[in-house]
């Protein structure tokens, strides 16, 4: 599955490993990531491609729109992780 905006990925490697998060820009190798709490709109997390795993779970963009909006979306995924 490709990488897009909107995706839940989850962290393999680094200090945020086995964490959700949702992925807001792309650029080249790279992916934009934020969780809501730690990783806000305001100062997201640049990651590697290659450290992401891809869920099938797509978010709407308009959820996208505040960190509230996005921690309430990723809640189950880390309340089973």
């Amino acid at each position: 599955m490709d990488i897009e905006t909107g995706l839940v990925v989850r962290a393999k490697s680094g200090r945020d490993k086995g964490r959700f998060f949702v992925v807001i820009s792309l650029d080249g190798e790279y992916a934009y990531i934020v969780d809501g709490k730690t990783r806000r709109l305001e100062k997201p997390k640049r990651k590697n491609l290659k450290h992401l795993f891809a869920t099938n779970t797509v978010i709407p963009t308009d959820s996208l729109k505040t960190n509230r909006l996005i921690k309430a979306e990723l809640r189950d995924f880390n309340a089973k992780a």
